[in-house]
């Protein structure tokens, strides 16, 4: 079976559902629609951003996993599926919305979640240029939508491209559409299907020059060495060995992981702000956080080798045995940016 699952992606009033309807009948696919009107909170949240936040996000997430955890599976049964938003763009918002505390606890539940959501194979990205997509957003009339900030718009587009620069797990396909009419004008649609259609090749075949390389990595572990340094230092020191105390101790180091990543935006998004590309933003925020953020790295991947110690674990071969069956599943190693139309 070889059914693909593609998702369109894009910033409030770009023409996502839009063009995911219209892309239906051409590929003869299942689609996912976003449920975003039942959320409670989603009015309240445009008007006062901070302090509906929280649960505005934490409905979407969950309402977004009980859609897709069974949803997608089944389609893809049946063949190619194409969905209006993706899991991961979920993160995205919260990043935009959530500081702190609120941040690192919706991260958590938002990591424990994603595992059980399979990813797409491809994520076309719809970018517009700032007044055609006010002009969308006026245009459909939605109540809660009428009072919306220009500002959270513009934000909201430099984070959706400042995450699919950093996107590796899944190819995007990048497209212009501030010129482009889906539903009145035939031909513009044919563009955008030829696009995909174009990408999933290209993509087909670099998983497959990936595959091999994939593999052979796979074969240069020193897990086991770590594992047993581990042994050695915890009998040493007489460390404790209770699971639920260590896995606390691993969340703690998750949220200070959390903590230097959020800085790490934030940083980039200033340096965005005074005129810097986001390639170097990123790079240059990253670099003022590197070394608290590799010392906290090296204390999380100390919890989990204990927390595989204490369990029997042997963390290399778990670790070997999920990656064959991600190759096998869908492995990409490099995205797709197309120049814009």
């Amino acid at each position: 079976m070889n059914h693909k699952y593609i998702a369109i992606e894009g910033v409030i009033g770009v023409g996502k559902t839009t063009l995911t309807r219209l892309l239906q009948s051409r590929f003869d696919a299942s689609i996912l629609l976003e449920v975003f009107e039942e959320n409670p909170f989603l009015a309240e949240f445009y008007g006062d951003r901070e302090r509906y936040a929280f649960q505005t996000q934490i409905f979407f997430l969950l309402s977004r996993y009980h859609q897709q955890n069974q949803a997608i599976p089944a389609a893809l049964q049946k063949g190619m599926l194409f969905s209006d938003y993706t899991f991961a763009k979920d993160e995205l918002f919260a990043w935009l919305n959530l500081k702190d505390d609120e941040l690192a606890m919706y991260g958590r539940v938002h990591a424990a979640l994603a595992e059980k959501i399979p990813k797409p194979d491809l994520i076309v990205y719809l970018h517009a240029d700032h007044k055609t997509v006010m002009r969308r957003i006026a245009s459909r009339d939605r109540p809660y939508e009428r009072d919306m900030d220009p500002a959270y718009i513009q934000k909201l587009t430099s984070a959706y491209e400042a995450w699919l620069a950093g996107l590796q797990e899944t190819p995007a396909l990048f497209i212009d559409v501030s010129e482009l009419d889906f539903l009145a004008r035939d031909a513009d649609l044919t563009i955008v299907q030829e696009k995909i259609e174009a990408a999933l090749a290209k993509n087909q075949g670099e998983g497959r020059k990936e595959t091999a390389v994939s593999h052979s990595l796979l074969q240069n572990g020193r897990l086991p060495a770590y594992q047993q340094f581990h042994r050695q230092l915890d009998a040493a020191k007489g460390f404790d060995p209770d699971l639920f105390f260590n896995y606390m101790l691993l969340t703690e180091e998750m949220g200070e992981v959390g903590s230097e990543l959020v800085k790490i935006w934030g940083d980039a998004k200033h340096l965005e702000a005074d005129g810097r590309s986001p390639q170097d933003a990123r790079q240059a925020a990253v670099s003022r956080h590197h070394a608290t953020l590799q010392t906290e790295l090296a204390d999380l991947l100390a919890y989990i080798l204990k927390i595989a110690n204490y369990t029997g674990i042997d963390l290399e071969q778990a670790y070997v045995e999920k990656m064959e069956r991600n190759i096998g599943r869908k492995w990409h190693g490099e995205r797709v940016m197309p120049p814009k139309i």
